[in-house]
C-alpha cells in the first residue's frame, strides 16, 4: 500500500492551497477519481495540484466548488495561488513555468543571452538591472531569487527533465559581466554539463545560415500531455500548442542540433572560454576602459620627455 505523503500548508500558498482542497475532498467522502469524474482532468492532475506541483484551471476549480458546494471558495483562490506561483516572473511565462517541472525534455535554443535555467545569480542580476533603477532593490532580488529558484530543477533526484541546450558562441565571446565573473558563469554551465544534468551544444559564429536565426526556442515534452513550444520577444511571450507548429519548431531544433559543435567539442569550448576570462585573455569594454584610463594616469606620472604614445 502506497504511503500517503502529508502536505506542509506552511511551505507555499500553492501548498496551503493543495491542503485545503484534500481536506475539503477527504471531508465529502471523495476520493481523487470521484472528484474529477465530469470534468476534464484526471486523478494525477488533481494530485498534484493537491501537493501544490500543478496550477489550478479555472474549469476545474468551479467543478470543484459544484462537487464540494464549497461557495466558489477554489474558484475565487485559485488566481491568488497563480499570483503566488509566478511571483518574480512575468505573468505570460507563467505556462511555462508549471509546465518546465512536468516534462520529460526541455529543448532551448538561446542565441542572445545564457538560458535563465543556468544563469549564476551575478549573470541574471546584469540582465534585470539593465532595465531597472538601482534603487528598486527589492524588485530586482524578487525577480533574480525567482530566476535562480527554477534552476533547482537540476538538483532534484527525481523529475530532473533531460534538458538540452545550444548556444551561440557569441555568448562566450561578448561578456556583459567583468572577467571572473564571466568565468563563473561558465565554469556554472560546464559545471551541470560535466555532471551529466545538462546536454551542452555550440553553433560557431561562422556556422553560416542555419535553423531559427530569427529568435529563440524552447520545446518541451511531456510523458502525458501533448509537446509544447514557447518563444519569447523583450516584453511578452508566446507558448504554442498548436500541433502542426509545435512540429515545425521541433524540426527546426533538430536541424539546429545537426548543425552544433558535438557536446564535447562545444564542452571543451566553454572551458577553455572561463580559462581565458580567468587569465584576463578576454577583456570587457570596462575592464578595458579602466586599463586605458591607469595607463594614461601612469603617462602623467612620467616626466614629459619619457611619454610615449601607446
Amino acid at each position: 500500500m502506497a504511503t500517503r505523503k502529508e502536505i506542509d500548508g506552511s511551505a507555499s500558498v500553492p501548498q496551503f492551497y493543495g491542503k485545503e482542497l484534500r481536506f475539503k475532498r477527504e471531508e465529502a467522502g471523495l476520493t481523487l477519481k470521484k472528484l474529477v469524474d465530469g470534468s476534464f482532468y484526471g486523478v494525477t492532475y488533481l494530485s498534484e495540484i493537491e501537493h501544490g506541483h500543478r496550477r489550478m484551471p479555472e474549469d476545474l476549480a468551479q467543478h470543484v466548488d459544484r462537487v464540494l458546494s464549497t461557495d466558489g471558495f477554489f474558484g475565487r483562490r485559485c488566481e491568488d495561488v497563480r499570483r503566488a506561483r509566478r511571483k518574480g516572473h512575468a505573468e505570460y511565462f507563467e505556462r511555462v513555468l508549471v509546465a518546465e517541472k512536468h516534462a520529460e525534455t526541455i529543448e532551448q535554443w538561446s542565441p542572445s543571452v545564457f538560458p535563465g535555467l543556468l544563469q549564476t545569480r551575478a549573470y541574471a542580476e546584469a540582465l534585470i538591472c539593465a532595465e531597472r533603477l538601482p534603487e528598486l532593490r527589492e524588485e530586482i532580488e524578487e525577480k533574480v531569487n525567482a530566476r535562480l529558484e527554477r534552476a533547482e530543477l537540476f538538483e532534484q533526484s527525481h523529475r530532473t527533465p533531460r534538458y538540452w541546450n545550444i548556444l551561440s558562441e557569441s555568448l562566450l565571446r561578448l561578456p556583459i559581466l567583468p572577467s571572473q565573473q564571466m568565468a563563473e558563469q561558465l565554469d556554472h554551465i560546464a559545471e551541470l554539463t560535466r555532471r551529466g544534468r545538462i546536454f551542452t551544444q555550440i553553433i560557431p559564429w561562422n556556422a553560416g545560415t542555419h535553423p531559427l536565426m530569427h529568435g529563440n526556442a524552447l520545446v518541451l515534452n511531456f510523458p502525458d500531455a501533448p509537446p509544447l513550444a514557447y518563444t519569447e520577444g523583450q516584453y511578452h511571450g508566446v507558448a504554442v500548442d498548436d500541433p502542426s507548429l509545435v512540429k515545425q519548431y521541433r524540426r527546426s531544433y533538430d536541424l539546429l542540433m545537426a548543425t552544433a559543435l558535438p557536446p564535447e567539442n562545444s564542452l571543451a569550448m566553454i572551458e577553455k572560454a572561463a580559462e581565458e576570462y580567468r587569465n584576463g585573455i578576454h577583456v570587457t569594454g570596462l575592464e578595458y576602459c579602466d586599463r586605458v584610463q591607469e595607463q594614461s594616469r601612469l603617462r602623467r606620472q612620467l616626466p614629459r620627455s619619457r611619454r610615449r604614445t601607446p
